[in-house]
């Protein structure tokens, strides 16, 4: 049972590589496979950091107990639906960075949590950013997301939402 637990983790941290290239942790920022392996980059240690996590049962118990580097008002984030989006919408949300207007833009901002004060700022940075987000006419969705989020930390206004991506 502990072997099949070993091989899946080992194969999720495989299929994780486009995370991995944007400098993601891929088993959290509590716990203590987190704090173990903290600052090492690869596959080896994201899998044993996990593996730590997931078969001591010490991060369920850090956020219950705010202890070993949890908090309990943690919020759960994914960027799979951002992901989905930029992927389904490539060409069109190009189109509309590289014009700081649009349907694809406005439902980026909007699945991100841009607050409306903020989007036309967002969407002034997203054009005037335009060939960094989208650096290259066959830009992967990783290296899009990767872009958008450092564009959006480097501003101070928008930085928060970087945190969403």
């Amino acid at each position: 049972m502990l072997n099949r637990k070993l091989v899946a983790v080992a194969l999720v941290g495989l299929f994780s590589t486009g995370a991995m290239a944007a400098g993601e942790n891929n088993i959290g920022t509590c716990g203590w496979g987190s704090k173990a392996f903290d600052g090492q980059r690869g596959i080896a240690p994201q899998v044993l950091g996990a593996t730590t996590n997931g078969t001591s049962g010490n991060q369920t118990f850090g956020i219950s107990s705010g202890t070993s580097g949890c908090t309990q008002d943690g919020v759960v984030k994914s960027t799979w639906k951002t992901a989905m989006f930029i992927d389904g919408n490539k060409e069109k949300l190009a189109h509309d960075m590289s014009t700081g207007s649009g349907e694809s833009l406005e439902s980026l901002a909007k699945l991100i949590g841009v607050h409306d004060q903020h989007k036309a700022a967002f969407f002034q940075v997203t054009k005037d950013n335009f060939g960094r987000i989208f650096s290259s006419d066959n830009s992967t969705t990783d290296q899009v997301l990767a872009s958008l989020k450092q564009v959006l930390a480097s501003d101070s206004e928008l930085a928060q939402y970087s945190l969403s991506i």
